[in-house]
């Protein structure tokens, strides 16, 4: 049996990009660009003004100067129409062109304006004071985003700066998601004492959904072999598929089987990790990359982070996600030699981590108020109270 390292490895070795798309700009939040974007101007494209205020020439303003005549009102997006003598200035507006023959904005808050002229009530002044200099941010020619970078909010203001209508960025696989159980009902069905509703979906295309993923296919199959294998055969030509439950040993834990019977080679199945030590990862050549998940649901939402997650990444050309040590506020102890996963908080000024309430991995409340999974090491009987373990953020 392999350690969820040596797992996270076979996957790796397996990955492979789905391709790239043009997508339009307003489409991208969430997606990972496929390549490096430049700057093809300088930004700011000119001296912009900082404030709202008066551009001078700053020799007039050291000279003694601290009346100044208004020849021109300046607005953001004009240029101007005249030239500076000695003892003139332009009133400016935030984010207008300043003109070349002026060094230096004072904000009017620090001035007097009566007719068409301006009162300066500074001591002080410098070059180039409250003017964002053109080409300080960017050059042309400069790198602005690199490839593989996740696109958010700030990334698409500075995309749509930078003039991308259109962004070429890794494309999405296509995802089948079967659930699996005679226990299980879909939401607003009725439920009897002895069945559950069917977490595990929803959860599942809530994480795919953090990298904007839609699910292709979405099915529930009962604990028939034959049905089993007919709808998982005709997912197998998806680039991923996710299933859960009927992985690991019971009677009607037919999945392992269905794979093999279909021509799935098996990369894995069972790993030393608590909870979620069923799991099975398998391929089919020139088809899906199989994930079997257990049908708990702490265990299916920590084998996707563990695995399906790394996966994921590893084809969008994303770096792993970090992993974090901080001191607990609790002692554990544990009786397996697995590597241990369960839900923690993030708590104090101090930073350490509180232990969240979890009663097994059929727990449904799935860590939803940690924000964190704490990692208890193979090797790692007990944990001290102030001792520091790694974590993987999640929430």
């Amino acid at each position: 049996m392999v350690n969820y390292k040596q797992a996270q490895d076979i996957i790796i070795a397996e990955a492979k990009s789905f391709g790239t798309e043009k997508i339009k700009l307003e489409a991208s939040l969430g997606r990972v660009l496929a390549d490096s974007v430049f700057a093809t101007r300088d930004f700011p494209p000119f001296n912009r003004a900082a404030v709202d205020g008066y551009a001078i020439r700053l020799k007039d303003f050291e000279q003694g100067l601290r009346n100044f005549e208004i020849v021109e009102t300046i607005f953001a997006g004009q240029g101007q129409k005249s030239e500076l003598m000695a003892g003139q200035c332009y009133k400016i507006m935030t984010g207008a062109a300043v003109p070349v023959d002026a060094n230096a904005v004072f904000r009017r808050e620090d001035t007097t304006e009566a007719g068409n002229l301006v009162t300066i009530h500074t001591e002080k002044g410098s070059n180039w004071q409250n003017i964002a200099l053109k080409g300080q941010d960017l050059k042309a020619g400069d790198l602005g985003i690199p490839a593989n970078y996740k696109i958010n909010a700030s990334a698409i203001g500075f995309l749509a700066a930078l003039g991308q209508e259109e962004v070429a960025v890794q494309k999405q696989p296509q995802v089948a998601i079967l659930t699996t159980g005679d226990e299980v009902k879909a939401l607003g069905e009725k439920v009897d004492a002895f069945q559950i509703y069917n977490s595990n979906l929803s959860v599942l295309k809530a994480l795919l959904a953090e990298y904007d993923i839609e699910v292709s296919t979405q099915a529930h199959i009962l604990d028939n072999k034959n049905e089993l294998e007919k709808v998982i055969g005709q997912n197998l030509k998806q680039d991923i598929l996710i299933l859960t439950g009927g992985v690991s040993a019971g009677d009607a834990d037919y999945v392992p089987a269905i794979l093999a019977q279909l021509g799935v080679s098996v990369l894995f199945h069972k790993v030393a990790i608590k909870p979620g030590k069923p799991v099975l990862c398998g391929k089919i050549k020139d088809g899906a990359m199989v994930f079997a998940l257990p049908g708990n649901p702490f265990s299916c939402l920590v084998t996707f982070k563990i695995f399906v997650d790394t996966y994921l990444r590893t084809c969008l050309n994303l770096d792993p996600k970090p992993i974090f040590k901080l001191p607990v506020d609790f002692c554990r102890k544990k009786r397996t030699g697995f590597d241990e996963f369960f839900p923690v908080s993030i708590k104090g000024p101090q930073a350490t981590l509180e232990l969240s309430p979890l009663n097994g991995s059929g727990d449904i409340r799935l860590g939803t108020f940690s924000n964190a999974l704490a990692i208890q090491a193979a090797d790692q009987m007990e944990i001290e109270k102030g001792e520091e373990i790694y974590y993987l953020p999640i929430n």
